[in-house]
């Protein structure tokens, strides 16, 4: 495949702004509750993906976090078709597909981590389309995409946001657990269990 080829299909696998809205993803009814329970549990870090499976009524069923920098370390660099698959792999892992029904019942929904703006990039594009296709493959509704930055939180194309959680809240909320632990605990090493991903079946 020549480059010319190769670089349309990575084009394909993305979307704009005015491409998502025109999709109409379900409004969210309580977005500020959903960003913060998704980030009390997964706590995310910049390059931090939170993919949340929502139920009838718009509760959180389900979800799971995992890095980004794995992806984007392939050759030719993240698309939409790897960050689709990853979706997937982690849709799958934590709720049963949808597939059998006539139509879809639940819901998924993307929070991206990461430094910056609010302002949308190519990458929130590729994340989109990434949504979109994972959603439909496990017989999900395609939800809302959802980012954390520096300023805060933002529903694409829904103009909803607000300024806490953003991208450095992780930070904050460790150093302040770390300071209510008592004298002795803070004197013993301190012992941190990094996973590749975080996974939360079931309600939150």
């Amino acid at each position: 495949m020549d480059s010319a080829a190769l670089g349309s299909t990575v084009t394909n696998r993305s979307l704009s702004p005015s491409s998502w809205s025109e999709a109409c993803p379900p409004i969210l009814r309580d977005p500020r509750s959903l960003v913060a329970d998704l980030h009390r549990v997964h706590r995310p870090a910049p390059g931090t993906v939170v993919v949340g499976v929502l139920d009838q009524v718009g509760r959180v069923a389900a979800g799971a976090s995992f890095a980004v920098a794995p992806l984007t370390q392939r050759p030719g660099g993240g698309d939409g078709w790897q960050y689709r698959n990853a979706i997937l792999a982690h849709l799958r892992r934590i709720i049963p597909h949808d597939l059998r029904r006539t139509h879809p019942v639940r819901t998924a929904v993307l929070m991206l981590c990461r430094r910056g703006s609010h302002a949308w990039t190519a990458e929130d594009g590729a994340w989109m389309w990434a949504l979109q296709d994972a959603s439909t493959l496990h017989g999900l509704r395609c939800g809302a995409y959802v980012t954390l930055t520096d300023e805060g939180w933002q529903v694409v194309g829904d103009s909803r946001r607000g300024r806490t959680p953003h991208s450095g809240s992780w930070a904050q909320e460790t150093v302040r657990s770390v300071s209510s632990l008592p004298v002795r605990a803070l004197m013993e090493p301190l012992r941190v269990h990094q996973a590749p991903c975080t996974v939360r079946a079931g309600g939150l």
